[in-house]
């Protein structure tokens, strides 16, 4: 009997929420990579590994990425489904999973299935990515939580279906993410705090990559920053900013909220 596994890396919760419904639909374990867990002997017991991530500029998170080269000798035979969140489109956002790996094991890696989500967008304090409003996000989750569900139908029938693996979104994609490293770089150390920020320890407890802390009553930044915005969305005086450094007016909170 296959042993369905899926790992995710969720900034806001879309990766979760997908993430969650797969395994639910196909009574896989479930893993955030930032859990404290033994990841070898996780994945070593499955023989097939799904992923769910988001896209940042088209590409897979620092965080992923990281968590997969660490793994990737656990990784790298196993069956691989993988599921990319987006805010509209990434081109190749699936297919840059593989990108990972070394050029020698991109080949032999067996992706038996590749799919792309549309998302709601969680960067609320730039013009042109307005937040959804409440009843935009629930509509994108139903329609997400059906796309997950026939994903889910194929895999057990056997279907072969990998989207963003075709020349024509290959091309997209590197175009998209022609930048991206150069911005990932410049990200890292973008964090803004205001005066405002009243030292409550909340984004030092949720940043998934350590990288805000708490020193002489202030809260700094330690230049490795993956621009999640997982601390720019929860902050309850709305004083974080990172990349991006118009005021907060509106947080994205998932199916929660969307204030």
């Amino acid at each position: 009997m296959t042993k369905t596994l899926i790992l995710y890396f969720s900034g806001t919760g879309n990766s979760k929420f997908l993430a969650r419904v797969f395994a639910k639909e196909m009574g896989a374990a479930c893993f955030s990579i930032e859990e404290e867990a033994d990841f070898q002997a996780i994945i070593a017991a499955h023989d097939t590994i799904a992923f769910s991530f988001p896209t940042y500029g088209s590409r897979v998170p620092r965080i992923m990425r990281e968590f997969v080269i660490k793994h990737t000798q656990a990784i790298r035979s196993k069956k691989l489904i993988l599921f990319c969140n987006q805010m509209a489109f990434s081109g190749d956002g699936a297919r840059a999973f593989t990108y990972i790996f070394p050029k020698c094991l991109r080949k032999k890696l067996r992706v038996i299935y590749a799919e792309h989500f549309i998302m709601p967008n969680n960067i609320g304090n730039v013009i042109v990515t307005p937040l959804a409003n409440e009843n935009q996000v629930r509509r994108k989750f139903r329609r997400a939580k059906r796309k997950m569900q026939a994903a889910c139908a194929n895999i057990k029938a056997g279907s072969i279906i990998r989207r963003g693996f075709n020349p024509i979104s290959r091309a997209l994609g590197l175009i998209q993410g022609t930048f991206f490293p150069l911005l990932e770089r410049m990200a890292k150390d973008s964090v803004r705090i205001t005066d405002d920020c009243i030292n409550c320890g909340l984004c030092v407890k949720e940043c998934p990559m350590k990288n805000l802390a708490c020193e002489n009553g202030k809260i700094i930044s330690k230049g490795n920053c993956i621009t999640c915005y997982r601390c720019v969305n929860h902050c309850p005086q709305k004083c974080i900013t990172a990349a991006f450094h118009a005021k907060v007016n509106k947080q994205y909170r998932g199916l929660r909220s969307s204030r």
